[in-house]
């Protein structure tokens, strides 16, 4: 009996020694009874656990000085300058005659006046895109490179409606070019950076996201901008909206001041409307666009529906211009316009956004409701005649400002 008790003792203390030099190795080298186990075959089935379900996110960048230090340098200062001719005036030295009086005519005298505002180099043979505002009758057009390099540009060509305008850089080479963004991945909430020269301070940055895509500034306007509360003022006008990657996004134009107690509301021209004015301003010297001779507005809501006036999808023709390809197609006023060609009509905003990339000489299949009965007509499509400025008369009305 002793005898069996002190084997059991002797193997008792094996095996706690045992236990003891297991536990220091797993210590030491964790994993390795996972691997010994795996080695003879004796790997044990694993219970799995409930797990949070994968989800991806992205980071936003602690700095945005790789996107600026990519844009920045092909962004440049515009000065405009043109000679201004004023009537000069004597000033009679008595107070009590200048009241009674005023002053003398004694002929007329020029002054130089200067324009601000930014452009962006968008080809390395140095074309520049900026506002038509900033260099709208200017004599002399210099640009401030990034490098601190002074150039004369010249006027290649300009677009009221869009208030875009395209320059040529004189004599200056190892431009840097602008990469343009894909406008499809444009999305609200996207971050923005505004790059421009605002109150002649030079090269200033500020930052905000997309507010809105698509915003229709008038009616009657074909175009359509961007958005942003990223910071602009005056001087940034004609300067780079780029994304996050520094790539273009936009043409920062115009504001809507505090005098309409709007904070952080500015708008920029998306890059394909400006990509597609460029291409055209430098083949020939202006913009071509499609016209069917009619006028636009919302449909009609009944005032005792609740919705509001631009709830109804198409458009309503308001006026048929005489002697026009809509007259001559029979198009009236009353008539709801609801589709243009396989396009249908949201409104009469993107009505006349459609009507303005038809190509003239073409025909295009109209329809819509007379009197609530369907019909249909072939409409030949003119080449638009010049219309009052768009983009540049919203930002001079009311409370809109030009950057």
């Amino acid at each position: 009996m002793k005898h069996a008790a002190g084997i059991v003792a002797f193997v008792a203390r094996f095996v706690v020694l045992g236990l003891a030099i297991a536990f220091v190795i797993s210590l030491i080298w964790p994993g390795v009874g996972d691997r010994l186990r795996a080695r003879f075959g004796l790997q044990h089935e694993s219970i799995p656990t409930a797990s949070a379900p994968a989800t991806q996110t992205s980071v936003a960048p602690a700095s945005y000085a790789d996107a600026v230090a990519k844009a920045a340098p092909s962004v440049v200062n515009i000065y405009a300058n043109k000679i201004v001719t004023e009537q000069a005036v004597r000033m009679f030295t008595d107070p009590l005659m200048q009241q009674l009086f005023g002053g003398t005519p004694i002929g007329t005298v020029k002054r130089r006046e200067q324009n601000l505002g930014s452009g962006v180099i968008v080809s390395a043979d140095g074309y520049v895109l900026t506002n038509n505002h900033v260099i709208a009758h200017a004599d002399d057009i210099q640009v401030l490179l990034y490098d601190g390099r002074v150039a004369k540009a010249k006027l290649v060509g300009a677009d009221e409606e869009t208030d875009l305008a395209v320059l040529k850089i004189l004599d200056a080479g190892n431009l840097p070019v602008i990469q343009m963004a894909d406008p499809k991945k444009l999305r609200v909430g996207d971050v923005v950076l505004a790059i421009g020269n605002p109150l002649n301070l030079n090269q200033t940055v500020t930052m905000g996201i997309i507010s809105a895509i698509g915003r229709q500034l008038s009616n009657s306007s074909p175009e359509d901008f961007i958005q942003t509360d990223a910071a602009i003022n005056l001087g940034n006008s004609g300067g780079a909206l780029v994304n996050s990657n520094g790539d273009l996004v936009g043409i920062n134009t115009l504001l809507i001041g505090k005098a309409a107690n709007a904070e952080g509301i500015g708008f920029a021209i998306p890059v394909d409307t400006a990509t597609n004015v460029l291409r055209q301003l430098i083949a020939t010297g202006h913009v071509i666009r499609g016209w069917l001779g009619a006028n636009y507005g919302f449909v009609p809501v009944a005032a005792d529906s609740g919705l509001p006036a631009a709830a109804a999808r198409g458009a309503q023709v308001t006026d048929v211009t005489p002697g026009t390809p809509a007259a001559t197609a029979g198009l009236q006023p009353r008539d709801v316009l609801l589709r243009l060609g396989d396009d249908d009509i949201r409104d009469p905003a993107d009505l006349s956004r459609r009507e303005a990339a038809l190509k003239p000489g073409s025909k295009v299949e109209v329809s819509g409701l007379r009197n609530g009965v369907p019909f249909h007509v072939l409409v030949h499509v003119v080449q638009r005649p010049p219309q009052m400025p768009t983009a540049s008369s919203a930002a001079n009305s009311g409370s809109n400002i030009e950057g």
